[in-house]
């Protein structure tokens, strides 16, 4: 197998699988940034989601002037194109990380990217939760602690499984796009090493990689979605 991949791809072969620019950092280097994003900005995203819910003017507490700050923030995130959002938050970069290259820098504008996104689809989640449930909780003298852990978030995890997945999809295609500018990952190998090297093979093989990444998340999320439904 390796010899026909040496004769095939000599490219791909060339690189191999360890070293500064291997396969295998590159593989590791998007999951990193992908699953680190995901972290931090799933994080702020759901608060910012469920602030949203919550402070309409028919949540359990409504706070016009709070939930417009928290609206307008979402839509503007959302509006800035990523390529833009990288060179905007590059002081705030270079002051959290030091740095405004490579995988870990790379964490800031993808975190700040995907937030907005997340937030509005969590948003669309929580509103699916059925608002009976909601008023039947609040009249046995729930807390409003407990509607949102034991209603919104229990009634609404499978969707919110749904959209998890959609944002990790998402952030897949964000981390190959700040491959492209340097931070590393396959987005780096298939553009940098790849496509600007005219090394088509290392190019295309990067890509299936990606499309492959993709579809496992994809298989993964529907997966629990489907047990959280039926549990539900």
């Amino acid at each position: 197998m390796a010899d026909w991949i040496q004769q095939n791809l000599p490219n791909v072969y060339s690189l191999g699988w360890g070293g500064d620019f291997g396969w295998g950092i590159a593989i590791w280097q998007t999951i990193f940034m992908t699953v680190g994003s995901a972290i931090i900005g799933g994080l702020i995203g759901l608060l910012f989601g469920t602030g949203l819910v919550l402070t309409a003017d028919d949540g359990i507490t409504p706070n016009r002037p709070l939930f417009q700050i928290l609206d307008k923030v979402v839509s503007v995130g959302r509006a800035i194109p990523f390529i833009i959002m990288v060179v905007a938050f590059s002081p705030l970069t270079q002051l959290i990380v030091g740095t405004t290259i490579g995988t870990t820098a790379a964490l800031v504008p993808l975190s700040l990217g995907v937030f907005p996104f997340y937030a509005r689809q969590v948003q669309v989640a929580l509103l699916g939760v059925d608002a009976g449930k909601v008023e039947a909780a609040r009249s046995f003298g729930a807390t409003n602690w407990d509607i949102i852990t034991d209603v919104y978030l229990r009634e609404g995890r499978s969707e919110l499984i749904r959209v998890s997945t959609v944002t990790l999809i998402s952030l897949v295609g964000l981390t190959a796009m700040a491959g492209a500018i340097g931070a590393g990952g396959l987005g780096t190998t298939a553009i940098v090493t790849g496509y600007q090297r005219f090394q088509n093979d290392v190019m295309w093989l990067a890509t299936i990689l990606i499309l492959l990444l993709i579809v496992l998340i994809q298989f993964i999320g529907d997966f629990f979605a489907k047990r959280a439904h039926h549990v539900n």
